[in-house]
């Protein structure tokens, strides 16, 4: 599988990366330990975890995903130095109280104590990517759409967050450092204080990219690309939106569940929105008048935009790791671009 640098800096990574939300919670160990072999065999050398998945999060399995992995790896001695692994900070409690005790803020010291304990669960010695999940100052994020200075609050700044990365980086913990559910203000102001204070460099952001949420290019975009800072999209099928498994009966059809229709939370997510399914119907009659699945479409459409460094996907058979590996090599025409825009155009980033 081709491989990209990311950002500026040397990590090679796969055009597809393998997130790991689900592992632990849909699928069991032993499940999660075959994809992620499979997925390797495939070519994948890039796997993204998070201190709080896997999600739906709960504080039964917090932490679960990453001691997964961490017992995966040491069944398979020698495979580590060929992997990329990344794993997040969580931000701000948004209502999950069993992080950090509820805090309402992302400090310096929680960073440090949060990169220790994912180090623990992984078993390993360094992480190669380490992400702020969510900025700890307010930010239309997960389905807000406006800023509301009103929401403003004094928290931790960016400047002491990137001095306790700059730690952990000397310290040999961390390689690089990257953003999650970013802003193109935020984006900025985490490189020029970079730059004024020798602090370490953002190399990716990690945000929402598919057909039904393409926020990125109103403005995030041209901030990635001036600072070269490369884009992780996540969600690039939007929850199973654009797989159609929802398209015929809603969230309820009892034969094909997925997170949407399994998880009462997930149904209250921007996924599940009326408009969500309305436009992933619309785009996935797209595909099947190509004769191509609706998976595959979605993907295709990701994989082929400037803005995209990997693809980080999500899945819970060998069978949907399978079809996503093979969307690299589905490309989309003029035309069927053109159509996917006028959908857009009608019905414009519904599950932002």
């Amino acid at each position: 599988m081709e491989r990209i640098s990311l950002g500026r800096s040397d990590l090679s990574v796969s055009r597809i990366g393998l997130g790991t939300m689900t592992f632990g919670e849909q699928v069991d160990e032993a499940g999660s330990q075959a994809l992620m072999d499979r997925a390797v065999a495939a070519g994948i050398n890039f796997l993204d975890a998070a201190e709080m998945y896997p999600v739906p999060a709960r504080a039964e399995t917090f932490g679960q995903t990453e001691a997964l992995i961490g017992r995966w790896l040491r069944a398979r001695p020698g495979l580590r130095d060929r992997l990329v692994i990344a794993s997040k900070v969580s931000g701000p409690s948004r209502g999950y109280d069993w992080i950090r005790e509820g805090s309402q803020d992302l400090t310096a010291a929680q960073i440090v104590q949060a990169c220790d304990d994912s180090l623990r669960r992984l078993q390993i010695e360094h992480i190669d990517l380490y992400q702020i999940h969510w900025p700890a100052r307010h930010v239309p994020m997960f389905g807000g759409v406006y800023f509301e200075p009103s929401k403003d609050r004094p928290v931790t700044s960016m400047h002491e967050q990137l001095e306790a990365l700059a730690r952990l980086q000397r310290a040999g913990k961390i390689r690089h450092i990257g953003l999650s559910n970013e802003t193109a203000y935020g984006v900025s102001e985490f490189i020029h204080l970079a730059e004024q204070h020798d602090l370490p460099r953002v190399v990716s952001v990690q945000n929402a990219y598919s057909l039904v949420n393409r926020v990125v290019e109103n403005g995030l975009d041209e901030a990635l690309y001036r600072h070269g800072v490369g884009l992780l999209a996540y969600s690039p099928l939007a929850f199973g939106v654009l797989t159609g498994k929802y398209d015929a009966h809603g969230l309820a059809d009892p034969d094909r569940p997925g997170r949407l229709a399994l998880f009462d939370s997930m149904k209250k997510q921007r996924w599940a929105r009326p408009e969500s399914l309305e436009a992933g119907r619309r785009y996935n009659a797209i595909a099947r008048e190509l004769g191509i699945s609706p998976a595959t479409m979605a993907l295709a459409w990701v994989h082929s935009r400037w803005q995209t460094s990997s693809t980080l996907i999500g899945v819970t058979t060998a069978a949907q790791l399978d079809e996503n590996v093979a969307a690299l090599g589905c490309r989309l025409d003029e035309e069927t671009l053109a159509r996917i825009d006028r959908v857009r155009w009608e019905i414009r980033d519904p599950a932002q």
